[in-house]
């Protein structure tokens, strides 16, 4: 886009910055606000034009793209055609625009929509995972078997040599637990406290550390104890683990129920949505601006910073890395933007409260924390915007073609397959 801005507009604003100026300006030899006009041009000017060309350019750049009905993605880059002093201004801006478009294809978008509850059997089994979670180990003077945990010590040589990382002084191991090499947890297996064994194995071909991979290696383990699993007593004492204080095995049955109904509800939803996403994203495809992809790609790049930690620099990791994610995240705010636009969705505050209190009952005051999201406004535009695009997913079921399907709790809460990438 071309943009023309007359020289008198341009006079008019170096004038009055060299005013400004003038009224604060400290010269020797004269006093504040009575400097000569032309002692305050030869010595300010220059500043004065450049600061007054940099507004006026941001100015008319925002009033141009108003005039042209213009919705730019990112900031322009400008380059000056004309730049001479009394003449009029002509500047070039090239900018990237938000696509124009409309949503389209609900009807040809295919939902299988799970159905399923929580029965007493996925109860019984959700206690056994809880109390595995807590396992503790007792120390027994018997063989080790599978299950059983180990402390060891351990040196691992290759060729003789001792390599990185492979030995280490009054480690914990499970036997079965696959953390070792293949042969090592079962060359374990029968062993007794104060044994020492040497395993020979050979790194795995696909081994993550290229220089072991597929190399023999021999390792000296010695075994200082072992302990057997016991799993702890569905009692008063273990029920405490999870807050629940009153109301025995019933009680904690109940909670952990209602706890399980949660995350079904929200596994399905969240099935739903991805399905409807991506039925979205396949009949609408886009074009995005650069600009809106290369931020999104330094948000992901904070994100996983913060995430992993280290002392790496977000700008140090390579961009390509995060390319697709990033072009994938932008097209669908585009498209749900769209059809928040095209339907007129709003908020729906009923929904909002239903959704905070739902969340606030994972708490053990869920009044206080309905009251917190109150009281924050950002906390509370997050969970608008999270509702809001349920209502974008709701939009879409009414004319998309949806079938139900009854699974078991177990099928229904499992996670999804991540969508592959074109």
């Amino acid at each position: 886009m071309t943009v023309g801005v007359p020289a008198e507009r341009i006079e008019t604003e170096v004038n009055k910055r060299l005013q400004q100026t003038a009224r604060r300006a400290k010269i020797p030899g004269f006093r504040p606000g009575k400097v000569p006009m032309s002692v305050i041009r030869q010595r300010y000017e220059g500043a004065a034009r450049q600061e007054a060309l940099n507004d006026l350019i941001q100015e008319t750049f925002y009033e141009a793209i108003v005039a042209q009905k213009l919705n730019p993605a990112g900031a322009p880059s400008v380059e000056p055609k004309t730049f001479e002093k009394g003449k009029d201004l002509e500047y070039v801006a090239t900018f990237e625009v938000f696509p124009e478009f409309q949503v389209a294809g609900f009807e040809g978008i295919t939902v299988e929509r799970l159905q399923a509850e929580v029965k007493d059997a996925d109860v019984d089994n959700m206690l056994e995972i809880l109390r595995k979670q807590n396992t503790r180990f007792e120390t027994v003077e018997r063989e080790a078997q599978n299950g059983d945990q180990l402390n060891i010590d351990f040196v691992g040589k290759i060729d003789g040599e001792a390599f990185a990382g492979g030995s280490a002084k009054g480690t914990t191991l499970v036997l079965g637990s696959g953390r070792m090499i293949p042969g090592f947890e079962e060359g374990l297996v029968g062993a007794k406290a104060g044994e020492e064994r040497v395993l020979e194995l050979t790194f795995p071909a696909d081994y993550q550390n290229l220089d072991l991979a597929g190399k023999a290696a021999q390792f000296t383990v010695t075994v200082n104890s072992v302990a057997e699993p016991k799993l702890p007593e569905l009692n008063d004492e273990f029920f405490a683990l999870f807050g629940i204080k009153e109301g025995g095995l019933e009680g904690f049955r109940a909670e952990v129920s209602k706890n399980m109904e949660r995350e079904l509800r929200q596994a399905i939803k969240s099935k739903v949505k991805n399905q409807v996403m991506e039925g979205l994203l396949a009949a609408n495809p886009i074009e995005v601006p650069k600009a809106l992809v290369s931020n999104e790609v330094n948000r992901l790049r904070v994100q996983a910073v913060q995430q992993f930690g280290g002392s790496i620099k977000p700008d140090q990791l390579p961009a390509e890395l995060f390319e697709e994610q990033a072009k994938r995240r932008v097209v669908l705010g585009l498209i749900v933007a769209e059809v928040v636009k095209q339907y007129e969705l709003k908020p729906d505050e009923a929904r909002v409260r239903e959704l905070i209190e739902e969340m606030a009952s994972a708490y053990q005051e869920p009044e206080q924390v309905v009251a917190w999201y109150y009281k924050n406004e950002q906390q509370l535009n997050e969970v608008r915007s999270v509702v809001l695009e349920e209502q974008v997913v709701d939009t879409v079921l009414q004319k998309a073609q949806v079938t139900d399907k009854q699974v078991s709790y177990e099928e229904a809460v499992k996670p999804a397959e991540a969508p592959k990438a074109d």
